[in-house]
């Protein structure tokens, strides 16, 4: 098989020998993938794939095709539709998935839309329901909220009855991420909109002071993203008047039992949502999985709303 392949920082096109599912695993002829921010910092060499995935491989999420199963696997069949969040190597013509981390990809749904469903939805829907716990009624505020979690965050807190604020950067973007149910504000401006009861930070340390500052009392902020800047200065006086929590975390490094229960959760709570058009994934861009160099190019970028998304041969 040919794989995007990280070979001293950069990308290629490359010949890998195919996988092979082990018991309880799905062969994954791949329609499309999304890229993450995850995928860039692992070509930087900051963010190593996990045992068991591939080193140098990147791609942590997928959508396609079943054309082979291993021993065990009872509920997959060949020519089955799924899509999964893997520890890698998703940016590849065949990957293996573990069938308990397998979502069944409805017939409606586009391979664009699939490839990049798998990791913003379960990213987003874990850290705002499972830690955070996000009730309805409750203020929701999304920082990054034009990019594919931010997204999925902002759909999942309004179908989840939450009133969300999302901070966008780029005032060009402001009007679709509005469309999705959310009042956009500048990041600048947020801590007038609170006070929130979650605040859901994909962006950093920037923000965690202005962040305590518009919390409720009781409220938590859930950081799953460090892009500008890892380090804060937190006036832990100001979390104790308020009983707050700060809480983080990573979906990638954990054990197969904490991946495959956040699949599950996203089966049961998010796919009937996708599957009655009340959430979605918009896909800024696609391109060949062949040209991914210029893909993750576009997606340093910035200023793009939802996914940018890597397909395999005519993926529609």
């Amino acid at each position: 098989m040919k794989a995007v392949t990280i070979v001293d920082g950069e990308l290629e096109w490359a010949d890998h020998p195919d996988p092979e599912p082990g018991p309880g695993e799905l062969l994954v002829a791949v329609r499309a993938a999304g890229i993450n921010a995850g995928d860039r910092l692992q070509q930087k060499g900051l963010y190593p794939a996990p045992l068991g995935s591939p080193a140098d491989i990147p791609g942590l999420e997928l959508a396609g095709e079943v054309v082979a199963v291993g021993s065990s696997v009872t509920a997959w069949s060949e020519g089955d539709r799924v899509m999964a969040v893997v520890g890698g190597g998703g940016q590849a013509e065949l990957a293996v998935v573990h069938e308990r981390c397998a979502i069944r990809v409805p017939d409606d749904l586009p391979w664009d839309s699939a490839g990049g469903f798998a990791e913003v939805f379960t990213t987003a829907h874990d850290a705002l329901f499972t830690q955070a716990q996000l009730g309805p009624g409750e203020r929701l505020c999304v920082h990054g909220a034009a990019g594919g979690v931010g997204v999925a965050a902002v759909q999942l807190g309004v179908a989840a009855g939450a009133t969300v604020t999302a901070t966008v950067r780029n005032h060009d973007l402001w009007d679709r991420v509005g469309d999705l149910g959310a009042a956009v504000v500048d990041p600048s401006g947020f801590i007038g909109v609170g006070p929130f009861d979650v605040i859901l930070e994909l962006i950093g340390a920037p923000n965690m002071g202005e962040n305590l500052k518009a919390l409720a009392t009781g409220g938590r902020i859930s950081v799953i993203g460090v892009g500008a800047g890892a380090k804060a200065e937190v006036n832990l006086l100001a979390l104790m008047g308020l009983r707050a929590r700060i809480h983080g975390s990573t979906l990638r490094a954990r054990p197969l039992e904490a991946k495959a229960d956040a699949a599950q959760a996203v089966i049961r709570h998010v796919l009937p949502l996708l599957e009655a058009g009340r959430v979605s994934v918009p896909v800024e861009r696609t391109y060949a999985m062949s040209d991914a160099a210029d893909a993750y190019e576009r997606f340093g970028a910035g200023s793009k709303f939802g996914k940018i998304v890597l397909i395999n041969g005519a993926a529609t």
